[in-house]
């Protein structure tokens, strides 16, 4: 192992583990002319709920931002409050799934009565990174565990990212349990680099990008420093697979007008 020297700490030092996740990220300067938008996707299913209340039950500002690259852009963030407690000896497509139905569950729950107005749709994720024994590694606890979690998955042959994806929506028939719901997981292999020095190790964890992210950095950012190469999606490692998510919100939004249709079907029939 090669004796790295650690450099001083910068006047102003870094945001601590616990607070990284609460800090807005800064908005960049801009310069020259403002570049438009694109136009959002022209899709039935998405037209159908334009203009309503759609949660993102997330406080990841990266999920945010990929939806909002499909139209999504007056999310109401609204994460879940409940501790995600559940055991790590599930597998990791479980231990994903369980997670995210419980913040789509908790935040749907809570939101149903709202002065605001019941959702047109709930939106929760929940992505994991594994490591080749079947460790799921989740947010560095402390600057020597992001170095270490570094470390490790730059020594091993490869990794595994796995992100979970619960849409619902409320039903419009008075079909139990009142709701329709479909998930998905997703599974992305990462390599990262063998050539990786310390070094670069813990400056990109003096950076502080990584802290609050699954398996300690963000391949949407400094962190494609560290990889080699992917196979699968590149969005499911960054927190959220956009494709499988939007066909869940169209299946999700079709089983309401399925069950319309036959509620109106039975109701002629009588």
């Amino acid at each position: 192992m090669s004796d790295v020297k650690y450099t001083p700490m910068p006047p102003e030092p870094p945001p601590s583990y616990e607070t990284t996740a609460s800090i807005p990220p800064r908005s960049p300067a801009t310069k020259g002319p403002l570049q438009r938008a694109p136009l959002p996707l022209d899709l039935p299913f998405l037209s159908s709920i334009q203009g309503r209340r759609i949660i993102l039950a997330s406080a990841s500002p990266r999920r945010r931002q990929l939806l909002a690259q499909v139209g999504f852009s007056n999310l109401a963030v609204i994460p879940s409050t409940v501790p995600e407690a559940f055991s790590k000896t599930l597998s990791p497509f479980e231990y994903v799934l369980q997670t995210a139905s419980q913040k789509a569950m908790t935040v749907y729950s809570s939101q149903i009565d709202s002065p605001e107005g019941e959702p047109a749709l709930v939106i929760a994720a929940d992505t994991v990174v594994v490591s080749p024994r079947g460790q799921i590694l989740e947010k560095p606890r402390s600057e020597t565990d992001h170095i270490a979690m570094l470390k490790g998955l730059r020594d091993s042959v490869s990794h595994k990212v796995y992100t979970a994806v619960v849409v619902m929506a409320p039903l419009s028939s008075a079909r139990d349990p009142g709701y329709a719901l479909e998930s998905t997981v997703e599974e992305t292999t990462v390599k990262f680099g063998s050539d990786i020095s310390d070094e670069l190790i813990l400056s990109y964890v003096k950076t502080r990008e990584g802290a609050d992210k699954a398996g300690g950095y963000g391949i949407q950012g400094i962190g494609a420093l560290l990889v080699d190469r992917i196979e699968g999606s590149f969005d499911n490692v960054v927190g959220l697979p956009l494709r499988p998510t939007l066909a869940l919100i169209e299946k999700v939004l079709r089983n309401d007008e399925d069950l319309v249709d036959e509620f109106a079907e039975a109701e002629e029939d009588e």
